[in-house]
């Protein structure tokens, strides 16, 4: 008997429309079963964020004709899509939650600012294992075809080899022809941040309004870094946790005379 293919929940946060979620699918068919429940419209950058104070819709809908598997698009942020799809949609977790593949970096600090990131992170946090996929190319119009290849080979590592409980992968994709990419490199987490500002105007009103902008800062000169894999052409894949517990100050933190 062939073995029993596996369970694959595909999301995003681009939206259930996006070029980089379909991408994705057509990997993920060449791998297992596969259901997709993503947003019905554009969530970056919304981090970690769920839906409280509003009702959640999460209806069938058909992007494409002709395809054999199930797609839901849910109003809510890419981590309530997960949370509804294990809750309501599956019953059960799947076994394997990739999301993206993001039109935009999701490297360095940008994995905290992350709608990609933040639904594998939930999905890890429901102990499912977990991948967000990132292309550093912002276009609607951006070519996934040189990603397939090597996505495809992450994933089947994840499904033969698991993945440690609270951990999950950040991988990210050099805008690059597929015969310019080197390979694919383990990384750690540049450290890196946004130096930001904001563009004030005022409308007809007279009220003032911002647009946020800024400068990205890499302070990390290590080439062991994700930022430092992209930059020469390689893949970076970055392991991740959600235990935000800074553990190396624990023990320093114990001396501090808390009690007086």
């Amino acid at each position: 008997m062939p073995a029993k293919k596996p369970l694959i929940l595909v999301t995003n946060d681009d939206g259930i429309t996006a070029p980089g979620i379909r991408a994705l699918i057509e990997v993920m068919k060449e791998l297992g079963d596969v259901i997709v429940v993503a947003p019905d419209s554009p969530q970056s950058a919304m981090g970690h964020a769920i839906t409280i104070s509003d009702a959640l819709y999460c209806d069938p809908v058909k992007v494409k004709e002709n395809v054999k598997h199930k797609e839901y698009q849910c109003s809510g942020t890419p981590a309530d899509c997960v949370k509804i799809a294990t809750q309501e949609i599956l019953h059960r977790k799947p076994d394997l939650c990739v999301s993206g593949i993001n039109h935009g970096s999701n490297s360095s600090i940008n994995v905290i600012y992350s709608g990609t990131m933040s639904a594998a992170v939930e999905a890890g946090i429901e102990g499912i294992p977990a991948i967000g996929f990132s292309l550093m190319d912002y276009s609607l119009t951006a070519d996934f075809e040189p990603c397939k290849k090597f996505v495809k080979s992450i994933t089947k590592n994840v499904i033969r080899n698991g993945l440690p409980p609270g951990v999950v992968l950040n991988v990210n994709l050099p805008k690059l022809k597929e015969s310019e990419i080197k390979g694919i490199k383990v990384c750690r987490q540049a450290k890196a941040y946004w130096k930001e500002q904001f563009d004030k105007r005022t409308n007809p009103q007279g009220r003032d309004y911002y647009w946020l902008s800024g400068e990205f800062i890499n302070e990390d000169q290590g080439e062991d870094t994700d930022e430092w894999a992209l930059a020469n052409g390689y893949v970076s894949v970055v392991p991740v946790q959600f235990d935000l517990t800074a553990h190396h100050f624990i023990q320093n933190l114990n001396s501090w005379e808390l009690n007086d």
